[in-house]
């Protein structure tokens, strides 16, 4: 029986019907199709694209070897060179204390293991923290080392713990958190500098801080709204501090005024007894005797008011005359008396 004639490229049927390929077209064709494949795996990783957000860590043969930017970039393909990419122009966040959980109460689930803390004065508190960061050097985020979210999470709790533990608990709870976000990144960012995971810390925020029971919580409440009193208290005060102390300030005006018109009619006055004093001794100089006499009459007039006095003219010849002093000090016409008899006083 004749199975067909075989004629180097070709071979017959049984039945003399259709016909197949010989084994050098098949071997020309899975060559064929292998080449092909293999462009088609070579033109698949022979190029990569990177957004604006990005930035590419190049490999070759597992060493770095470029970082690039964004844009399409080619590489050796087969796996000799691989482009590994990384955020590093978007906040990454990062929960302390609990974790976001829509499905449970409140939209977040606490994890105590985290937010439970020991204060500075030994009192128990909840803290939780939301931490942003970014990646800033891809290729020590990638390689420099294992698990860099982890290390930045354990580093951030550590440094929390540090601080709240240092603080009174007064502050963490009140008027104090600003001051421990200020510690906290100072301090974790001095450590990432040190270490250098490609990590930088962006900001920490306190989420929340909170006693752990409800009695402490309602303790701290009325502690918040005494301090929020008092303040109203401090405010009035000052209130009414500034609304007196235009009045003070125009009581004083008056007052040194008032002591300036003393101060000067004081002078005046001076000026005035200075200048009696000068004419008067002038008069002395010109008729002493007279101006002795009168300078006494007055001085008896004024030391004795009211007493009616009289001057003896006698010489002793046995006739005297009485003159009143009130005609030299009221400037009176008094006539003078009768003679007193002798020997009279």
């Amino acid at each position: 029986m004749n199975f067909g004639s075989h004629d180097g490229k070709y071979r017959w049927s049984k039945d003399g019907g259709a016909k197949f390929p010989s084994g050098k077209k098949v071997k020309r064709i899975v060559l064929i199709v292998v080449a092909a494949v293999l462009l088609i795996i070579a033109g698949s990783t022979c190029w990569y694209t990177v957004d604006d957000k990005q930035q590419a860590v190049v490999t070759t043969f597992g060493k770095v070897t470029d970082v690039t930017g964004a844009g399409v970039h080619f590489m050796l393909p087969f796996g000799i060179q691989q482009a590994h990419k990384v955020d590093v122009n978007v906040y990454q966040s990062l929960e302390l204390g609990y974790r976001t959980d829509s499905s449970a109460e409140g939209g977040y689930q606490v994890v105590e293991d985290e937010c439970k803390m020991i204060t500075g004065d030994y009192n128990i508190v909840n803290v939780e923290f939301f931490v942003e960061y970014k990646v800033t050097n891809p290729e020590r985020y990638l390689f420099g080392s294992y698990a860099p979210e982890e290390i930045l999470r354990n580093l951030i709790q550590s440094q929390v713990r540090n601080v709240v533990g240092s603080t009174q608990v007064d502050s963490v709870l009140t008027d104090g958190k600003e001051s421990i976000q200020m510690q906290v990144k100072d301090l974790v960012t001095q450590v990432l500098q040190e270490y250098d995971i490609g990590l930088t810390l962006v900001d920490v925020k306190i989420q929340d801080a909170e006693p752990p029971t409800q009695e402490v919580i309602e303790a701290f409440k009325a502690v918040e709204t005494a301090k929020q009193q008092a303040e109203t208290v401090v405010n009035q005060a000052k209130a009414y501090q500034n609304a007196q102390i235009p009045n003070a300030e125009a009581q004083v005006d008056q007052l040194i005024q008032n002591a300036e018109y003393l101060k000067q009619a004081r002078i005046n006055e001076a000026y005035e007894q200075v200048a009696m004093f000068t004419a008067m001794y002038q008069e002395y100089q010109l008729n002493p005797e007279i101006t002795r006499s009168r300078m006494y009459y007055e001085a008896i007039a004024q030391v004795l008011p009211g007493v009616k006095l009289y001057i003896n003219t006698g010489d002793g010849s046995g006739v005297d005359m009485v003159l009143p002093l009130e005609s030299f000090v009221d400037g009176g016409t008094t006539e003078p008396t009768e003679p007193a008899e002798e020997g009279g006083n």
